[in-house]
């Protein structure tokens, strides 16, 4: 009598280091969508819904939060040596998050101002992405992730394929779902011509210009943009302020090349 053999289920895991846990949640909202996916996965890890914990190793692990600590260093490269594939999710894991401020000032000030007892309070001067530290196989922007994207990434991994994210800017967005310009129309300042798609062009869809939450796009021309902020009202100090938030450090790099 012939026997068949069951292959073993891909072992899928999740972690975070310095965040607030946003880009978990969304994985968590996914609802209908993550109870297929853990028919078909092995959760190994994944303390944000479960403190049943699996060593690895693992095929997929999905990393939320910034590198802001020497433990963090060292926890990074655990986790990349146990992973066959890993993908950093959010502004925090792909671009320091907005934590990263703490890289343009001086920690030590911060530290002394904040803590009764800083002494006690163990950190880096940088708040630094994932990528700086270990190789990433893939990198998901947003503050926090899109449902959809985040959906679309590890059934991609899981398939042995690409992941079909787009890299164009917000504005290729406010036009699919028929968006007047909120720059054009009404001299508003937007980051959308240099952030990367995913939000769906929420902000400028409400008559607000876009804060950046997913980073720089993959085409940047910020020198062409910011005369055009300064056009519509931001004077220096109020266009730094706009790109220093979420993606801060991603947007600083791209003002430096």
């Amino acid at each position: 009598m012939a026997t068949t053999t069951t292959r073993p289920r891909p072992r899928l895991a999740v972690f975070k280091l310095a965040s607030c846990d946003g880009c978990q949640l969304t994985l968590l909202d996914c609802e209908d969508e993550l109870l297929a996916l853990a028919a078909e996965v092995d959760i190994s890890h994944f303390l944000e819904a479960s403190s049943a914990v699996a060593p690895g190793p693992y095929d997929l692990s999905l990393v939320e939060g910034s590198i802001t600590t020497a433990a963090d260093a060292e926890r990074i490269r655990a986790v990349r040596a146990a992973s066959r594939h890993l993908v950093t999710i959010g502004a925090c894991a792909t671009a320091g998050g907005i934590q990263a401020l703490r890289n343009f000032a001086d920690v030590e000030e911060f530290r002394r101002t904040v803590y009764a007892h800083p002494e006690y309070i163990s950190t880096l001067a940088t708040s630094t992405p994932v990528s700086a530290h270990v190789d990433v196989d893939f990198e998901l922007r947003g503050c926090p992730v899109d449902r959809r994207q985040l959906i679309e990434v590890i059934t991609a991994f899981l398939a042995g394929r690409k992941p079909d994210v787009p890299n164009h800017s917000v504005c290729f967005e406010c036009k699919r779902r028929g968006t007047v310009c909120v720059t054009v129309a009404h001299g508003t300042p937007c980051l959308g011509p240099v952030t990367h798609a995913g939000c769906g062009a929420l902000c400028p869809a409400y008559h607000r210009g876009c804060f950046g939450c997913f980073g720089p796009s993959g085409s940047v021309n910020l020198p062409a943009l910011i005369p055009l902020l300064r056009r519509d009202g931001l004077d220096d100090e109020d266009v730094v302020r706009l790109l220093h938030t979420f993606n801060t450090a991603a947007f600083e790099e791209e003002l430096n090349k």
